[in-house]
């Protein structure tokens, strides 16, 4: 990351229409629309249980923790022989949550604790949030009010807002001012040996409001060039880059010669000069896994190529598999950490078995190596030669690399931290040829840190290779730069397809020469590749599945359909798999109404506006089991964990009172909220999804009178309709059987409910209930009760 001289700062204008936010704000996000939804995601595993400290690799973060226990980790890393170049400081090493300041019991010597890191090869990057703790003799307080730089209310006071401090008042970064005033505490704060700097928060987030973040009424005093005096709706989406920079300067300032590291949740068109991104607060969960590669190749392609997701998940507790394979593929994403809130188990690579352990190391000893990765579950590759590689590594739990053809890779040695490297170290080239038998690449090497290569002081070198007569020549093209080559061997390793290869060795600088083997030769080197990695992978221990659930309650049912009988209904529950009902029988007519296989479809709940989201496939436990035998009417309790200290809850019941009438009354709810969220979950949505069959696909309509008093019929042919506001169902509607003479009545609470949703499938219909969107508390769930009877229509 090349920095900016350091000195005053320049303003350059970047707000402007179509430009993009990416931050990890749940609500921000969200309003912008999904990366991605997953059709079939694959099946979340049963959580573990355990301690309390949060994650580590290959940068770690470190939260509640003495700093004799920091170093602990970092040693057990080395001693493991796993890499890792950083160790993060969560706000928890600070005084009272008060930026600036150390906690003087668990860092009474930060100073100390950072020589000690730096003399086993490890970093430290330490938080600063956007919220000043407001309290008198405070020293950031005191200078920030005397510096006038706090953002303001109408009434042009001070906002306050609560974060982690408590009440909180936060800089206007869009004044020069403030933004020099920022980084001049910065500059101080280096001193005390602080490597690099995190900024979380600065959406910025506010707690104990639904919005997460400050009015869109508060005033900032912007500079003229940039817009000047605006509301908070103006400057919102710039705040966290604007911070971010103000970081960035201040580490300018107190060093000439070595280059600033900041990371920033939030972020603007431009943050890209000033910190990398990490993806936020996501889940310990295989969607949210999925969905940070899209997130990380998009953010690429969008101009912030320095990106990462939390690896593991942060909010909950990643299985041995999925943190296993989050880490096959996180080693190879351009940002790579391990982050988890506190009071997960354990996230350290050893913390999820021997198993575990090992698919860490080798995955983060291929981070040496900048190779393009791929799932293992993942075969369509872009048109071309593609030849799969590895470094003898292969894993059942690591992605399968594949190198383009056409395409030369530079390798250096495994190393288990950036102090290790030599440019005097051996170099190898993988080279896999394209259909005309070419291939080129290129190696830039500087001093790793520092401003030297502004003056041409780096080593940039361009090497190609062709075949001439099944001769294949491997040359320097041409370099760049006023360093010499280094003294060093060179490793030449021709791809020839299913991971077999030929070798060469030489000196870097030098052209080689390599003779391609006859086809046949071609053929049996594949062959003998592949039966040796054949034995190889069944020599190796895959991370274990765990997919039962301990001490639950009722656990014994979790392989077993639960079956509701009583008056008119059958019912089948299966808890292992979202806790859908995949059969619901009308006793006297003899009629399945759902259309379902086990893993999909019948009826199951959503926590999001996007398909299958959270709550379709968790496994959830029994929670309570009322049998008709017993006197209690014939119910079932579920609960879900959808992540982030959220469940779903789900109350199935036939009512004892009237048993013409199934209840289901579902509720998501706050049990234990992650970091940064003052009481308040992400943003989630109740989104109930029925698939009922239907047994006469010509004659079904779903009819209803709206809240205007209008009267709606939706035939097939209408595909898919949204109802909304005056014209959503009266707390009524009804799939009606004109074939059957029945109609199958859905009742429920208009104040639970915002949007009404109709889709018609081939021989099935969805007919949807969603909340309304927004994050919870404890005190505040999101519910949707309703019913279903069936009814006789003439």
């Amino acid at each position: 990351m090349a920095a900016a001289s350091a000195g005053d700062m320049v303003w350059v204008p970047i707000l402007e229409e179509g430009v993009f936010r990416f931050d990890a704000s749940e609500d921000t996000r969200v309003a912008a629309g999904p990366s991605l939804s997953f059709a079939e995601p694959r099946r979340r595993e049963v959580q573990r249980e355990g301690g309390d400290r949060p994650s580590v690799l290959p940068a770690c973060e470190v939260a509640g923790n003495v700093q004799k226990v920091v170093i602990k980790v970092v040693r057990t890393f080395r001693e493991k022989g796993i890499p890792c170049d950083v160790v993060w400081m969560d706000i928890d090493y600070m005084d009272g949550f008060r930026c600036f300041t150390f906690d003087s019991n668990r860092f009474p010597d930060p100073k100390s604790m950072v020589d000690d890191l730096h003399s086993i090869g490890c970093k430290s990057i330490w938080m600063l949030d956007p919220g000043i703790k407001k309290e008198d003799g405070y020293f950031v307080y005191e200078s920030g009010s005397k510096n006038d730089v706090w953002i303001k209310k109408e009434d042009h006071s001070p906002f306050i807002g609560e974060v982690w401090p408590g009440d909180c008042v936060f800089p206007d970064f869009t004044i020069e001012r403030t933004r020099t005033w920022w980084a001049s505490l910065v500059k101080d704060f280096v001193s005390n040996g602080v490597d690099g700097i995190w900024n979380d928060m600065n959406e910025p987030a506010v707690f104990k409001t639904t919005t997460k973040t400050m009015p869109e009424s508060n005033i900032h005093r912007g500079d003229e060039d940039i817009g000047g005096v605006q509301n908070h709706s103006y400057y919102h989406n710039a705040y966290g880059m604007l911070m971010a920079r103000s970081t960035y300067e201040g580490m300018a300032l107190s060093s000439t010669d070595k280059r600033p590291f900041v990371l920033t949740r939030a972020g603007f068109i431009g943050s890209q000069r000033y910190a990398a991104t990490w993806t936020g607060d996501n889940l310990s969960n295989w969607d949210h896994m999925h969905m940070s590669l899209p997130m990380v190749l998009q953010l690429g392609l969008s101009g912030q190529p320095l990106s990462g997701p939390d690896i593991g998940g942060f909010a909950g507790n990643a299985t041995p598999k999925l943190f296993g394979r989050w880490m096959g593929v996180g080693a190879l994403f351009p940002f790579s950490r391990g982050h988890s809130e506190t009071g997960s188990i354990d996230h350290e690579p050893w913390s999820f078995g021997e198993e575990c352990e090992e698919v860490c190391r080798l995955a983060l000893l291929r981070r040496t190596v900048p190779t393009k990765g791929a799932h293992e579950c993942v075969h369509k590759l872009p048109k071309g030669v593609w030849s799969p590689f590895d470094f003898g590594d292969s894993h059942h739990d690591l992605p399968v690399m594949y190198l383009q053809g056409g395409a030369i890779l530079p390798v250096g040695l495994p190393i288990k931290h950036v102090g290790d490297a030599s440019l005097e170290d051996d170099l190898s080239l993988l080279v896999s040829l394209d259909e005309n038998g070419k291939a080129e690449g290129i190696l830039f090497e500087d001093a790793g840190d520092g401003y030297g290569f502004t003056q041409g002081n780096y080593l940039l070198t361009y090497y190609v290779a062709e075949v001439h007569s099944s001769v294949v020549s491997v040359k320097v093209l041409k370099t760049e730069g006023s360093w010499k080559r280094p003294k060093r061997n060179l490793n030449i390793s021709i791809l020839l397809g299913g991971g077999a290869m030929i070798s060469s060795r030489g000196v870097d600088g030098e052209e080689l020469h390599l003779t391609m083997p006859s086809q046949s030769e071609v053929s049996t080197l594949v062959a003998t590749s592949e039966l040796e990695l054949k034995r190889r992978l069944e020599m190796i221990r895959p991370i274990p599945d765990i997919d039962e659930p301990s001490g639950q309650e009722g656990a014994e049912l979790s392989k077993i359909p639960v079956d509701l009988k009583s008056g008119d209904w059958l019912l089948k529950v299966v808890p292992w798999i979202g806790g859908r009902i995949i059969s619901m029988t009308h006793l006297p007519t003899d009629s399945q109404w759902l259309h379902s296989r086990i893993e999909i479809n019948g009826y199951e709940e959503y926590s999001g506006t996007e398909y299958r989201s959270a709550g379709c496939t968790e496994e959830y436990k029994v929670v309570k089991r009322y049998l008709e035998q017993s006197g209690e009417e014939e119910s079932i309790c579920l609960e879900g964990d959808i992540g982030g200290g959220l469940v779903l809850q789900r109350h199935i019941s036939i009512l004892q009172d009237n048993a013409k009438i199934v209840q289901i009354d579902s509720s998501i709810q706050a049990r234990s909220v992650g970091a940064g969220s003052g009481g308040f979950s992400r943003l989630v949505c109740l989104r109930v999804h029925p698939t009922f069959t239907l047994l006469h696909p010509t004659e079904v309509v779903v009819a209803f009178t709206a809240i205007n008093g209008s009267k709606q019929e939706v035939s097939p042919e209408s595909a898919e309709v949204t109802f909304e506001g005056d014209l959503r169902p009266n707390g009524e509607w009804m799939l009606v059987d004109k074939c059957a003479g029945v109609s199958l009545v859905n009742r429920f609470e208009i104040s639970q409910v915002s949007k009404c949703l109709v889709h018609w499938g081939t021989g099935d219909l969805n007919m949807e209930l969603w909340s309304e969107e927004r994050p919870v508390s404890k005190d505040t769930p999101l519910r949707i009760c309703h019913h279903y009877e069936l009814r006789q229509t003439s």
